[in-house]
């Protein structure tokens, strides 16, 4: 069954960034909902103990009766884990090392990335993510919306931002854009640099 993961960090400690409250709820309440949606449609079927990512992975041959609780709530599973292990305190600033180099050689320097990857998240009609993938090799910026993951389509996530209102409405309201640009001083390059450099 799957289990709501640790946080690497605790509540307040991206704050002024990102406020205790809304990472107490968005965590402990929006993500462990995903959870117990997704274990209750599995329990008992052959996917009970299989990895989150390997179902959405296959999503096309889950049986129709769980493919859409799946999508929707193991891809807001998959998505969250992650997003918390690629964001920390004491964070932020330019991408160095090999996912630095990567940025400047794809999109000619760090601040163009920025102005995609915020222009992704903004643009991203209602609720969704933008992402920074790996697909086949290559770095490219996307957005999906819901709860739908890269992952699904065989692509590698290595960062990503939530542009679900839960992730920024007490703090930021309607103003999406301030929370994106704030969400800059606490990324864990760091982890994005491991997740990059393990493919």
């Amino acid at each position: 069954m799957n289990e709501l993961p640790k946080l690497p960090y605790e509540y307040n400690a991206l704050e002024p960034h990102i406020d205790a409250k809304t990472m107490e709820i968005h965590h402990g309440k929006h993500h462990q909902a995903y959870i117990d949606k997704l274990n209750g449609a599995v329990k008992g079927t052959e996917f009970e103990n299989m990895d989150v990512n390997e179902f959405l992975q296959k999503l096309d041959s889950l049986p129709d009766d769980i493919k859409g609780v799946v999508r929707n709530n193991g891809g807001g599973h998959s998505n969250h884990s992650f997003f918390w292990e690629i964001m920390g305190p004491n964070a932020g600033g330019e991408a160095s090392g090999a996912v630095g180099d990567a940025i400047k050689e794809t999109f000619g320097s760090f601040d163009k990335f920025k102005e995609e990857f915020v222009a992704a998240g903004v643009g991203q009609f209602g609720s969704g993510w933008a992402w920074l993938i790996v697909d086949n090799g290559k770095l490219a910026i996307t957005s999906t919306p819901n709860q739908d993951t890269p992952v699904s389509e065989g692509k590698t996530p290595i960062l990503g931002v939530d542009v679900w209102e839960h992730a920024y409405y007490l703090n930021y309201q309607n103003r999406r854009p301030d929370y994106i640009a704030a969400f800059f001083n606490i990324i864990n390059w760091d982890k994005v640099n491991e997740i990059y450099s393990s493919l």
